[in-house]
């Protein structure tokens, strides 16, 4: 069984972000950077089926300048098998864009899943794992919270949390899933881990090998920060309240 797996690398999280003072991006000096969390679910979720599974291998797939080996690293540090980068220099992506390089991955690679997170911290789109099933005509499991594979490992059941509730869906493999948070707890990789890493091979890509274009769907015109929240008020009756409530905020 052949797994695909997504470490994109983001923001820190817990890194406090400012903009640039004309508003034309972020102001990424002194950033720190590290695997996208969903996608450290997604690596931890490869490894575990892959440990169940005959005859397993987990490649893990990064986009991004050569920084973004550091992620793909990290996961084959933690037990991933070998390692791919797509070059992109430019620091624009849309989901699109990422969901035609995996399109063009999967065709080379021919995995039987691919694992992504549901989202990014960064972009916060969540959808790359819907375009590509689309693109791919893969059934689809989203915000994946447990997956139990097929004695025959032909496809899985898949438990995803929804509005209200949780819903159980069964799919058969080639097969695209996303994880979302309370899955697994993912595994921190270990020093012998960390050593054969370095070992372990990792191919290299640019868009022109890929036979792919640039061209962004969604484009970003600019940024700015949201509005200071406003002071509250005291009152001093129920009454007060209710037309404040009423007339001001108009909540009732």
């Amino acid at each position: 069984m052949k797994i695909l797996v997504t470490a994109k690398r983001v923001t820190d999280p817990y890194t406090k972000i400012t903009l640039k003072k004309d508003g034309s991006g972020l102001d990424l000096d002194g950033v720190d950077y590290k695997m996208n969390p969903f996608c450290e679910i997604a690596v931890e979720e490869a490894l575990r089926i892959a440990e169940d599974a005959d005859d397993p291998e987990v490649v893990v797939v990064a986009i991004g300048d050569e920084e973004a080996t550091k992620e793909v690293r990290t996961a084959l540090a933690m037990g991933g098998d070998r390692g791919i980068l797509v070059e992109h220099e430019e620091a624009e992506l849309d989901s699109d864009l990422v969901a035609r390089i995996l399109v063009k991955l999967c065709e080379e690679e021919e995995p039987d899943i691919v694992l992504l997170g549901k989202q990014a911290v960064d972009g916060d789109s969540n959808q790359v794992g819907q375009l590509l099933a689309e693109y791919l005509g893969w059934p689809q499991a989203t915000f994946a919270y447990k997956v139990d594979l097929n004695d025959d490992e032909d496809g899985a059941t898949v438990k995803r949390e929804v509005d209200g509730g949780v819903e159980t869906v069964s799919l058969s493999f080639p097969a695209v899933i996303t994880t979302d948070l309370r899955l697994n707890e993912p595994r921190y990789a270990s020093l012998p881990g960390i050593m054969k890493a370095k070992r372990k091979p990792m191919d290299v890509y640019d868009l022109d090998e890929l036979d792919l274009t640039d061209d962004l769907k969604v484009e970003t015109v600019g940024f700015s920060l949201p509005a200071e929240r406003q002071a509250g008020v005291l009152v001093e009756t129920v009454d007060a309240l209710m037309d404040k409530l009423a007339n001001e905020a108009k909540v009732i």
